[in-house]
């Protein structure tokens, strides 16, 4: 019998004391009025915030003592995926968890470059430079190029503009080719290292303007080493102006 009298008494002096707080907050809401109505519109929130929480809470607590919600600290461990539903991307299975892998890294093949037509060669200059480490790569060869076929940025950050020239091994690279490229690669498209690709080789005229202009030759011997590997790009360090 003791508890639902100590449940009374306690809500009847909480009533009690709630109807005092009444009374005094009304007899100083007549003298400051305006500060009443703003305490009012602040707590509207607040009790809206209360309101809407107690159904939750309720919920809560009904979940808790039913069981459907584990205490802290046991929460339950997520399953792991399997390798086969995780979309895009390669995973691996390991002691049942799934692993995504890093994507493959594309291998380079060497084409044969004698092979390509024009276009095809300009491309294939690019995928090396960009092989290589340059960036802002990008094939502009076609009509109205001014002689630049490929534009890229090299790893150092220099401007480099390549022509290229996709000739036959009876067909050199003449003084005249490189006359028409020196003439725009460094003023229009301003390179800041320029060089001819070709799959054949330079006259000693084309290689004489070449060395006094700065551009650099990369003949079909040079170019099948570069691909392979086992030489330098036009900008690498054992391939030097001779200027």
């Amino acid at each position: 019998m003791r508890s639902p009298l100590l449940i009374l008494a306690l809500a009847a002096a909480l009533i009690g004391a709630a109807i005092l707080l009444f009374l005094r907050f009304a007899h100083w809401a007549g003298a400051h009025p305006v500060t009443a109505v703003l305490l009012a519109l602040l707590a509207l929130p607040v009790l809206y915030v209360l309101f809407r929480a107690m159904p939750r809470a309720r919920e809560l607590r009904r979940a808790a003592r039913a069981g459907m919600i584990p205490p802290p600290g046991e929460e339950p461990v997520p399953e792991p995926v399997p390798a086969a539903q995780v979309p895009h991307a390669a995973t691996e299975a390991r002691d049942g968890l799934t692993v995504v892998l890093p994507p493959p890294v594309p291998e380079y093949t060497t084409p044969d470059f004698a092979a390509l037509d024009p276009d095809g060669f300009e491309e294939a200059v690019a995928a090396l430079c960009e092989r290589d480490g340059c960036r802002e790569v990008e094939v502009v060869g076609g009509a109205g190029d001014l002689g630049a076929d490929v534009l890229a940025t090299a790893p150092d950050g220099r401007r480099v503009v390549v022509q290229c020239k996709q000739y036959g091994p009876e067909h050199k690279v003449g003084s005249q080719d490189l006359q028409r490229f020196g003439g725009t690669c460094w003023t229009v498209h301003g390179a800041q290292l320029a060089a001819v690709v070709t799959t054949s080789e330079f006259t000693a005229p084309a290689l004489e303007y070449a060395e006094a202009c700065g551009i650099r030759c990369v003949d079909g011997t040079a170019l099948a080493a570069w691909a392979e590997g086992s030489g330098a790009a036009p900008w690498g360090p054992a391939m030097l102006d001779t200027a």
